[in-house]
């Protein structure tokens, strides 16, 4: 008995033992990813690409990490959504405190030409997703979420909950994604010069910026944001992470102000609150590279014609945007490009360039997205149904 014993409670304090790691392994993965995104950050901002350096830094980092895991332990991790929320709500904390200072009673009047610009959008994604399932043989509705622009986390959830192809949804968004954010400021620098403010959020100064009277209100802003970020997506708004913590961001300043106690607050985040959530998002969109989904060469090729075609439409929005706005070529690129929604307002703050305009215009992208998914499913459905019951005539006869 004494043997028996001996032997059980090892071996139940090792099962408990693992089952912590196996617990705490996706905050290991986390901390592995920020610690090797720092140094890349740190380099990438020796080469002046812009505001967006701690960006690529996660999307390198999260690539490097993932792909280094399914190499030595042979089996392959799911990006973290979890990380994803977190940097979309301090991204959206840190844009709402930065369009709270801009002049939102102009952006209203733009709703008629937000509105098209979004109608015309989607149905070219519509388009490009019909064209793109004819092509590699895949059903209406994962070609659909692939093509349209609504970033890598938010259309690749809305795949797996429809039960469809979620490694070739995520694979043609975070391609497209991570081309539009190398392009655009790539783009801005060459073509403007000066005009485009392209700052760089160093490490030292993001960590050394707040002072300590103001630490109080971060943590009040921090913890009001993750609460709006909570109710949003109880409430089932789109991205409520982004969305909720950006509405927190706007009314934080006149809601502390409102309060007699308290008098004159102008309160802005650190950097550091970009800079973290920059990294955040960049590491799950390098988490979908990691996991490295096997395709063959011609699905590939036909994924960045489907790119390429969603990039065409995105600059034919923004030729219409031009004729139609006061807005110059830069925002209208901004309001059109076909990345994902956080991260094209992420570098619309880092170029420091109508921050408010575009994010209306996402927002209002985001918003027709998920309130016509509904519609686009049923449409596709009766579609394939449809195409079913005619193959099936045609080997009957």
């Amino acid at each position: 008995m004494n043997q028996i014993l001996s032997t059980a409670i090892p071996q139940k304090a090792g099962n408990n033992e693992q089952s912590v790691v196996t617990e705490l392994k996706p905050l290991i993965i986390l901390g592995l990813e920020i610690l090797l995104a720092l140094p890349l950050g740190l380099l990438l901002s020796q080469l002046h690409i812009g505001g967006v350096t701690w960006l690529f830094g996660g999307i390198i980092s999260g690539a490097i990490t993932l792909q280094t895991y399914r190499i030595l332990y042979e089996s392959c991790l799911l990006p973290n959504r979890s990380v994803r929320k977190l940097g979309m709500a301090l991204v959206g904390l840190n844009v709402g405190f930065s369009i709270a200072r801009g002049n939102l009673a102009s952006v209203a009047s733009y709703a008629p030409v937000f509105i098209f610009l979004t109608f015309f959008i989607l149905i070219c994604g519509t388009v490009i997703g019909y064209i793109y399932s004819r092509l590699i043989k895949t059903n209406l509705l994962t070609a659909m979420l692939a093509t349209v622009p609504g970033g890598v986390g938010l259309m690749s959830a809305i795949a797996a909950d429809y039960g469809r192809d979620v490694t070739l949804v995520a694979l043609v968004q975070a391609l497209r994604v991570t081309t539009v954010v190398l392009l655009i400021p790539s783009i801005a620098r060459v073509s403007t010069g000066t005009y485009v403010n392209l700052k760089t959020f160093p490490l030292q100064g993001a960590l050394l910026s707040l002072a300590p009277s103001q630490l109080g209100f971060l943590l009040l802003a921090l913890v009001l944001g993750g609460l709006g970020a909570y109710l949003a997506v109880r409430a089932k708004i789109p991205t409520g992470d982004f969305f909720g913590a950006l509405i927190i961001g706007i009314a934080f300043n006149p809601l502390m102000n409102w309060l007699p106690v308290l008098g004159d607050v102008n309160f802005i985040p650190p950097p550091l609150i970009n800079l973290i959530g920059q990294m955040l998002l960049g590491i799950t969109i390098g988490e979908y590279w990691g996991k490295k989904p096997t395709f063959k060469i011609q699905t590939i090729a036909y994924t960045l014609m489907s790119v390429v075609l969603t990039l065409v439409a995105g600059a034919i929005a923004a030729i219409l945007a031009m004729q139609l706005t006061s807005w110059d070529w830069l925002t209208c690129m901004l309001v059109t490009a076909p990345g994902g929604s956080a991260e094209m307002i992420l570098v619309a703050l880092a170029l420091d360039h109508n921050v408010e305009i575009v994010t209306a215009g996402h927002l209002l992208r985001l918003v027709a997205i998920n309130s016509s998914l509904p519609l686009w499913v049923f449409l596709f459905r009766r579609l394939e149904e449809n195409e079913y019951r005619g193959t099936e005539l045609k080997m009957k006869n």
